[in-house]
């Protein structure tokens, strides 16, 4: 007896006779049999027997190639003659061909009676692509530079402790005849020198520091006034330094380090940066205000005039007051500072040829298209104690070309280089420092 023939005569599930019934019922309805529910209807038609006719008014149900079962399909594989088809896969056969899965319209006219249709397929979420990020104007297109210290660690460590500008002896003559002075003309003065300095301004006013040549005290001067404005005003006050040729501005100031410089800020400067956004590329000072160096203690191109300009006219906007520590005269940035800025101070040696060439300086400035005279004052500066030119005949030759000459004497704090401390300078000199300020700012202030 064979594999099928054991099947076929195997009981089935509910204790009826032999056969498989459910592929008869499958047979029956394939073919068209409506009363395979009756009581004498058991089997469906056999192979041979004709089909059974639907009764008038009865629902027929209709399978269109009709899905079998796996059992089902390997006992009609069994019965079927022909040759036995090899083991393995077979592949599928087309939608809608003989033995092959059933066509979508049929699977879904056949599955609407008791099936849910199925759940459209889940559309993939695709990512949204990600903005390439903007740059930020204000920020720097190139790396930032590094930082360079502004002397040698060797050189600090070799720095002796800095002397008070006056002597012991000196210090202490004047305190006694503080005792038999007149104090209340001592504040009276410094009131009025206080509100000279203090003067409100509309728009940033820069002042220019230049001289004749260099190593006649013209970094120092811009020291000590932006010092000064700085500790009188109480809006931020700018040092700036225009001259590339390892200037002392830094060290004057005290800074450690420099980073970025004039000609670096000039070309990532925006209209829309804020006070806050500009300061974190400038050096603040240690009392106070803040410090735009020219280089990196390295020899470089000098600053040309069109990134002086950008800086100058950009950083009013944020400076009440901005000092320019310019190049010697005749640079092409001295002269376009000088004649740019709202007050100038030119700075002359207490020497006989410093103050003749200063005097050609002045006839220069009296000669532009509006005579900067008016808002001009020289610093006649002493470098030594042992000057053999008369102070009082130096100013008095000078201001026959109509300025205001103020001199600040020797200084040995001054002298001795290195960061400047205000509390040892020379009484004198603090007095002499306080009074060119309040002449520069007096004459800034004026012009509109």
């Amino acid at each position: 007896m064979t594999q099928g023939d054991q099947r076929r005569e195997r009981p089935s599930a509910d204790g009826g006779g032999g056969g498989d019934w459910q592929r008869d019922v499958l047979r029956e309805l394939g073919g068209g049999a409506g009363g395979s529910g009756h009581a004498g209807t058991e089997h469906g038609p056999g192979p041979g027997r004709p089909p059974a006719t639907a009764r008038p008014g009865e629902p027929t149900l209709r399978l269109v190639h009709p899905a079998p079962s796996p059992a089902t399909a390997a006992g009609a594989a069994e019965d079927a003659p022909g040759p036995v088809p090899p083991a393995g896969p077979v592949p599928p056969a087309a939608p809608g061909a003989p033995g092959g899965p059933a066509s979508p319209a049929a699977v879904s006219g056949a599955r609407a009676a008791d099936e849910p249709d199925p759940e459209p397929p889940a559309t993939p979420v695709v990512p949204a692509p990600v903005p390439a990020p903007v740059r930020d104007p204000r920020l720097p297109a190139a790396p930032a530079p590094e930082s360079s210290p502004t002397l040698d660690p060797r050189l600090l460590l070799a720095l002796g402790r800095p002397l008070h500008g006056d002597s012991v002896t000196r210090r202490t003559g004047r305190a006694l005849r503080k005792l038999t002075s007149s104090v209340a003309q001592d504040v009276a003065e410094r009131t009025r020198i206080a509100r000279e300095l203090q003067q409100p301004v509309t728009t940033g006013r820069v002042v220019a520091v230049t001289s004749i040549r260099g190593g006649v005290g013209k970094s120092t001067v811009s020291a000590l006034l932006g010092r000064t404005l700085n500790h009188y005003r109480h809006d931020p006050v700018l040092v700036l330094e225009a001259d590339a040729a390892l200037g002392t501005l830094p060290v004057r100031l005290g800074a450690e380090a420099v980073r970025w410089t004039c000609a670096d800020l000039a070309s990532v400067l925006h209209p829309s940066m804020q006070l806050t956004d500009v300061t974190g590329y400038l050096v603040p000072v240690s009392d106070g205000g803040w410090l735009l160096p020219a280089s990196r203690g390295q020899v470089g191109p000098p600053l040309d005039m069109t990134s002086y300009r950008k800086v100058t006219l950009a950083l009013r906007r944020y400076f009440a007051v901005t000092v320019v520590d310019c190049e010697s005269l005749p640079g092409e940035v001295a002269r376009t500072a000088m004649d740019t800025a709202h007050a100038r101070v030119v700075v002359a040696p207490t020497t006989a040829e410093g103050v003749g060439a200063t005097r050609q300086v002045l006839d220069w400035l009296a000669r532009l298209p509006h005579s900067a005279l008016a808002t001009t004052v020289v610093a006649l500066m002493s470098s030594t104690p042992d000057t053999l030119l008369d102070d009082r005949t130096a100013a008095g030759h000078l201001k026959e070309a109509g300025v205001t000459v103020v001199t600040v004497p020797y200084d040995r704090h001054l002298a001795g280089g290195g960061p400047i401390r205000t509390d040892l300078l020379a009484h004198a000199t603090q007095q002499a420092v306080l009074r060119l300020a309040a002449e520069v700012m007096g004459r800034a202030v004026r012009v509109r």
